[in-house]
């Protein structure tokens, strides 16, 4: 009687080895409704068969067939190959990780993805081959961290304003994206959806300050706090230490210091204009260099105007 390859799946399992890789000729091969069975040998996939009951010969396994007789290994009755079922259906993922964007501004992030097998042989021959991802556990642990890898990517090309002020299109942009990833490994993105996302206070201050040019905190414009932010910068992925201080200043200088306050070039506490010493930390504030109140900039210490706005600086 000829042998039954079939696989009883469950409605979880996305892929399955038939557990013999010796393949007698004349078996009866069963493939399932959303099912396809790949004939995968030498790290490549052959001959794939989509659902009914097929008797496995030389003429239904042309691929595979031509192969073994190059190799001169065809053999009357049996030839030797795996049997790789793959799960058409559609699946859920979770997807949460940490990047950053081109401004090198923190990004947290969580969502959901749907997705299903649209090429069997290039999803067996990509995934389930190269990575050796055999079981269920293991292709979804793969698809996880492909996206993950992929979501990093596409929203390193985003600046932060633009993620958080035009959330629907960054999340259409980012969906094409790995859209097309997934299609050069066999796979169809049904759908993803981006259910939270955040960076750290400092940037959530920021990103008020352009919104609004306003500060919300009675020292969001110190040097503490973009100390506090490159720091952190600097132990992100892919940032050198200190990356954001080069980039940090230009921006909070656009933002407006409130009319008659100095701020202290050693704390960053705001004082009245006109004081000669920090009543934070006792800085000697005349002559010794600061910012201008006006916008903001940076002053050397024998400056009489503002470099960047022309400021009267009192002495």
């Amino acid at each position: 009687m000829p042998k039954v390859i079939e696989w009883k799946g469950g409605r979880e399992e996305i892929v399955w080895r038939y557990h013999d890789d010796r393949i007698e000729w004349g078996s009866n091969l069963i493939v399932r409704e959303n099912q396809v069975a790949v004939f995968f040998r030498d790290g490549k996939a052959y001959d794939v068969f989509g659902p009914g009951r097929h008797h496995l010969t030389t003429a239904n396994l042309p691929l595979l067939t031509g192969v073994i007789r190059r190799l001169q290994l065809l053999d009357k009755s049996a030839f030797a190959a795996e049997i790789m079922f793959v799960s058409t259906s559609q699946f859920q993922g979770k997807f949460g990780g940490q990047g950053q964007t081109v401004d090198l501004a923190p990004l947290k992030f969580h969502g959901t993805f749907w997705f299903k097998v649209e090429e069997p042989k290039i999803f067996v021959m990509e995934v389930v081959g190269n990575t050796h991802s055999f079981t269920t556990d293991a292709v979804n642990q793969f698809v996880r961290g492909f996206i993950l890898e992929n979501m990093i990517d596409a929203l390193a090309s985003f600046r932060l304003q633009e993620v958080f002020t035009q959330l629907d299109e960054t999340s259409m942009k980012v969906k094409v994206k790995i859209r097309e990833a997934f299609r050069r490994i066999g796979l169809d993105l049904v759908d993803l959806k981006f259910e939270g996302m955040d960076t750290t206070p400092e940037y959530r201050e920021r990103l008020f300050w352009l919104q609004t040019g306003r500060v919300t905190g009675e020292r969001a414009r110190t040097l503490e706090a973009v100390e506090r932010a490159a720091e952190s910068l600097g132990k992100s992925s892919g940032a050198a230490f200190g990356a954001g201080i080069a980039i940090l200043p230009p921006l909070l200088q656009q933002t407006q210091t409130p009319q008659n306050v100095v701020i202290c070039p050693k704390c960053g506490a705001q004082n009245s204009q006109g004081a000669r010493f920090c009543s934070n930390c006792g800085q000697k504030m005349a002559g010794g260099g600061g910012f201008c109140p006006q916008c903001g900039s940076p002053v050397p210490s024998n400056a009489k105007f503002c470099p960047n706005c022309g400021e009267k600086i009192s002495q």
